[in-house]
């Protein structure tokens, strides 16, 4: 390296990849990052990371500086007359979902409440004044059970859900808002209970279960046939596709396949359910078709780690190097979100932080997808404020709900887990009814139906304030995140980008803290402007702006 004054540098060229660098002092000593990325002087070595990615990696813009909305189609909204199709369907929408396994000791989520495409086409002017720009759909295609994670039929929507007409509909009104649809993608594995398994005989087809000669017998891993056979976690109702099947590889990935049928009829984007379950080059061909159909699609991974250094079953993976990914689900800055406002305590928050920007590029970190809660995990009111229930069963935990005289404090920390999730880096997905207030420990407990009439009116208003925000300023879509201040309990940030920035300030603890600054600044959330200095009390919040 060559020195400077007091700068030393060397300009070298890497190819893609992922690579780890530390410096060496020559005299035993070297810099190596600290637990906050920091470098440090050591004897010991540690390295730094950095990836270096495609020239040609390019992420639709109309993603980043967005709000997405997840809804589980069965528990949303219901529209209409809703077919039995021989499913045990709810009247009550208040009803607890069914958890308790039957007879036979399973659980088969084969209960329904109606909720479908025609009734979600009906609450988007809700969610347009939400700030919503894409609707993250759980699965939707032809299945057996009321999460759909069995699909049954790639090629059909389930007929409780609606027709291919009301499909098409709600692409086109949603389009008409500005909002995009995204479907789950789940590639993994199938229903039993399906046209290419077929184990029930409920489908005209020749499944893989009912004749050695069956065209779909390749696509499943039998171990002994027809009755043992690989499945996903051992769920036998599951059965694991055999991903280098190029037969099943065509059918998800080729001209007519799944991919290319729903992108080619309007879908934004696909989420792809466990993504590290899948094959590399699964991946690359899934970006290729559908960026083939239409390159503004966005292509999102369920990856609840780093996914820039992800090792999944004994192998490195890469997402971010131009030819896979667009984004993932962001599970650890949900982790460090809600442990920190659980815990009045920011330092693992501030961590998390420092180790993203270190790892992404700043387009990845502008379109990560940032969940506060999901299908897959507790809801947010009940993961900051509800009690903690390792030992608990979901009977125990099926009427259990925050104490009365303990919401006004939940409502203040999930206000306070939104101001980060909405404006640090990042694309906020917010979870359906988490903006009402809905709570909930492990599914299906966090899978209710909507509370239409009863939401919490004044989160509600919240969710819509901090939207109004995060959509009016262009700041939002790839401004940078500067820190400015951070203890344990307080933290002082900018988003800045070539023109503009916003200051943001959020306090956790019982001490006052005063900010100084020159002139005046307005804050956005009273709408008040402020001379000099502003007071953040205790438990609040203030997002600035120089007029």
């Amino acid at each position: 390296m060559q020195k400077n004054g007091d700068v030393f540098s060397c300009k070298i060229t890497l190819e893609v990849g992922l690579f780890w660098y530390t410096f060496d002092l020559n005299n035993g000593s070297f810099i190596i990052p600290n637990d906050n990325l920091y470098g440090v002087v050591s004897n010991y070595i540690r390295e730094f990371q950095l990836s270096v990615y495609s020239k040609n990696f390019v992420i639709p813009s109309w993603n980043s500086g967005g709000i997405i909305y997840q809804i589980f189609p069965d528990r949303f909204n219901r529209v209409g007359n809703y077919l039995d199709c021989k499913r045990k369907l709810h009247v009550n929408t208040k009803d607890t979902p069914i958890y308790m396994p039957n007879s036979m000791g399973e659980v088969t989520n084969e209960d329904f409440f109606g909720g479908n495409l025609n009734g979600i086409q009906e609450k988007l002017s809700y969610l347009s004044e939400l700030g919503v720009t894409a609707i993250y759909l759980n699965p939707i295609f032809k299945s057996y059970s009321n999460h759909r994670y069995d699909t049954g039929d790639y090629m059909q929507i389930d007929e409780v859900l609606g027709s291919l007409e009301d499909f098409d509909q709600l692409i086109s009104t949603a389009k008409s808002y500005n909002i995009k649809i995204i479907l789950d993608g789940v590639f993994n594995h199938c229903g039993c209970d399906s046209i290419y398994f077929n184990a029930k005989g409920n489908y005209n087809s020749n499944g893989a279960v009912n004749s050695i000669n069956s065209p779909f017998k390749k696509w499943f891993q039998f171990k002994e046939y027809p009755n043992l056979y690989e499945c996903w976690w051992g769920i036998k109702t599951l059965p694991a596709f055999e991903k280098n099947c190029k037969e099943y590889l065509d059918f998800i990935t080729g001209e007519n396949g799944v991919l290319d049928y729903w992108t080619k009829r309007g879908v934004g984007g696909w989420r792809l359910d466990v993504v590290d379950e899948l094959p590399q080059d699964f991946v690359e061909k899934i970006r290729e078709r559908v960026k083939s159909v239409n390159k503004d699609t966005i292509l999102i991974g369920e990856v609840w780690e780093d996914a820039s250094n992800k090792i999944a079953y004994g192998k490195r993976r890469s997402y971010f190097l131009g030819k896979e990914l667009d984004s993932v689900m962001n599970y650890p800055l949900k982790e460090a979100i809600i442990l920190s406002v659980r815990n009045l305590d920011l330092s693992f928050l501030y961590k998390t932080l420092r180790e993203q920007r270190d790892h992404y590029s700043n387009d990845v970190l502008s379109n990560l997808m940032n969940i506060l809660s999901t299908h897959d995990t507790v809801r947010l009111i009940t993961a900051l404020a509800g009690e903690e229930i390792l030992d608990k069963t979901k009977q125990e935990t099926e009427n259990l709900f925050i104490p009365k005289n303990e919401y006004k404090d939940a409502i203040e920390k999930v206000k306070n887990a939104t101001f980060l999730q909405y404006f640090l880096y990042g694309v906020p997905s917010v979870y359906y009814g988490d903006e009402a207030g809905m709570q909930g420990y492990k599914d299906p407990l966090n899978r209710r139906f909507y509370p239409w009439g009863e939401e919490d009116k004044q989160l509600v208003g919240w969710y819509k304030k901090i939207g109004k925000i995060r959509r009016k300023y262009e700041v939002f879509k790839y401004g940078r995140l500067v820190d400015v201040y951070c203890n344990n309990n307080a933290y002082v940030f900018k988003r800045v980008d070539e023109t503009s920035e916003l200051l943001f300030a959020i306090n956790l603890s019982d001490t006052e803290y005063k900010l100084e600054f020159n002139g005046s600044l307005t804050n956005l959330i009273d709408n008040k402007s402020y001379s000099n200095q502003y007071l953040l009390n205790k438990n609040s919040r203030a997002v600035f702006i120089n007029k």
